[in-house]
């Protein structure tokens, strides 16, 4: 490689914040000077702080009820499919840098599949499907040839009993520098004035291996190592880096709010379904590079769905086989979808008020109008939530403490076009401490299933040409990230966008960009979109 000279350069770590840094004390060189030569705080993220939800707030300015995505997946009434790029909508960085002639260079930033067509390069990464059309045509195939292999998703399965914990950390460092290669690669290649690359692992090494510090260590390691050749290769003159979200312990409890909700008289159970909305059921399928986007379940899964209309639920049988001693025996007998089919799950055509997934943090309202079977009419809409969000603020742990640090109307997060794909009520676990679930699985409370998860302090830090390290506030926000990065382009930002140039450099000012449009993407092949999403520890 030849080298470039980009004049921005934008890191994403997935959850990186700095409690972690200060964890990782040397092992990080790289991550220090940025932070410590240039500028960094903590970054406020948003709710819901989950990386399909906040990368694209964080790449467009505007917050979920703007630009659509508020989780993993989206819902078409009570059914569902995983988010993809044409979710977003509204402008990214690089689609308005583009309209000022400026290039860039996008490798590996969540929910960016189907790319945007622009001057430069773009390499989907996290939740598009194993082999992402790229843009231009081709260049995925160019980067292979390039630097040997190049893959999104490591070659196992979190359940993927054959591969040692070494062997493990052996695919985390080889995605992590493919990660950098592939940047280096194509900057040479394309000579962007805009860069961004984003790294994954720093966050998935917590949820797969409950923080332990060794294995973050070499994450960590690999991922300093990768950013300190990019700048050397590339020699930007400005710097940025940023996180989607923290990262950190969950010392408290898992809260099952749909089991809340059902003693409440909101949630109706049922037996035989599906199970709860999750990508689980197809990640293996999709893995292996099958062409799907639904899933039914098989004779076995049938079977244990029609069991559970009779009571012998998986979760029971599960339970009862580990209490004397025989969990690796409840693994075989209870497997991922069996459990799904066999247990119960919220019936949500003939519930009131429901969570649809752990990770939107919120609850929604079955409205009349709204939702294809709704039970609550649009005048009873507004005496529901308030019932709801009473009942919640109530909760205490068996400890004595509250749940929940905030229970909130929509509104207080939500606004924009979309803002009725988000939660009707937002849940906050008081200090992002207490685990969430929306599972039925008896009792309200229970051990954290992770130990370690996602924290609202993520980090921005600013270092080299124009940056003004003293200007650094206590406390920017994820959204400011987009309006700051074009600021330092010299590049007008959107009038839409919700967040302010973070002042460690010159606000350009604003104007007015047409509304988005969704075109300009490149043609959606929805296959392989849900791979091993739930390796990452967001299914249950």
């Amino acid at each position: 490689m030849t080298g470039t000279a980009l004049d921005v350069l934008l890191v994403g770590i997935d959850a990186g914040c700095l409690s972690v840094f200060d964890r990782l004390d040397g092992d990080v060189p790289t991550i220090r000077s940025i932070c410590e030569d240039g500028a960094a705080a903590p970054l406020e993220s948003q709710m819901p702080p989950w990386t399909p939800s906040a990368w694209p707030s964080l790449y467009t300015g505007v917050n979920p009820g703007k630009h659509g995505v508020c989780g993993f997946v989206t819902y078409e009434g009570y059914d569902f499919r995983v988010v993809t790029g044409d979710d977003v909508e509204e402008h990214a960085i690089w689609t308005l840098l583009d309209r000022h002639d400026v290039t860039s260079v996008v490798v590996n930033v969540p929910v960016t599949h189907p790319p945007d067509a622009v001057d430069g390069a773009v390499l989907p990464g996290f939740i598009g499907p194993e082999d992402p059309t790229c843009h231009p045509e081709g260049l995925l195939d160019d980067v292979r040839d390039a630097i040997g292999d190049y893959r999104v998703y490591p070659t196992y399965s979190r359940e993927e009993s054959s591969y040692t914990d070494s062997e493990k950390m052996d695919e985390y460092t080889d995605l992590v520098r493919m990660r950098g290669e592939a940047f280096r690669y194509l900057a040479d290649e394309h000579d962007p004035e805009f860069g961004f690359v984003q790294f994954q692992k720093p966050d998935t090494v917590f949820h797969e291996f409950d923080g332990d510090r060794e294995k973050v260590r070499t994450v960590y390691r690999e991922t300093d190592r990768q950013i300190a050749r990019i700048l050397d290769d590339c020699d930007p003159d400005t710097v940025f880096l940023a996180s989607d979200h923290g990262m950190g312990p969950y010392d408290d409890y898992e809260f099952r709010v749909n089991e809340f909700l059902r003693d409440e008289g909101f949630v109706e159970a049922t037996r035989g379904g599906k199970g709860m909305p999750s990508w689980n059921p197809i990640q293996e399928e999709l893995r292996e590079g099958k062409d799907t986007t639904t899933w039914e379940p098989n004779a076995v899964e049938r079977l244990a769905a029609s069991a559970a209309k009779v009571g012998l639920t998986a979760h029971r049988i599960r339970t009862a086989l580990e209490t004397v001693g025989l969990a690796d025996v409840a693994r075989r007998v209870a497997p991922r979808n069996v459990a799904r089919t066999g247990n119960e799950q919220v019936d949500f055509e003939n519930s009131t008020a429901y969570m649809r997934a752990r990770t939107e943090l919120g609850v929604r309202i079955n409205l009349e109008g709204r939702e294809p079977q709704g039970t609550v009419p649009p005048e009873q809409y507004d005496d529901v939530r308030e019932a709801v969000m009473a009942a919640l603020r109530a909760v205490e742990t068996p400890d004595g403490d509250p749940v929940f640090e905030t229970v909130a109307p929509r509104e207080r997060y939500f606004h924009g076009k979309n803002a009725e794909n988000a939660p009707d009520v937002v849940t906050v676990p008081d200090g992002m401490g207490q685990f969430l679930s929306a599972q039925l699985l008896g009792d309200h409370f229970a051990p954290p299933t992770e130990p370690w998860n996602h924290k609202l302090d993520g980090v921005f830090a600013a270092y080299g040409d124009g940056v003004d390290p003293d200007a650094m506030p206590d406390h920017p926000h994820l959204f400011d990230v987009a309006p700051t990065v074009m600021s330092a382009l010299g590049v007008p930002y959107s009038d839409r966008m919700d967040g302010e140039v973070v002042p460690v450099v010159d606000d350009v000012g604003a104007q007015s960009y047409p509304e988005y449009d969704g075109d300009g993407g490149a043609t959606m092949d929805e296959d392989a979109v849900e791979q091993r999403l739930a390796d990452l520890g967001y299914v249950q």
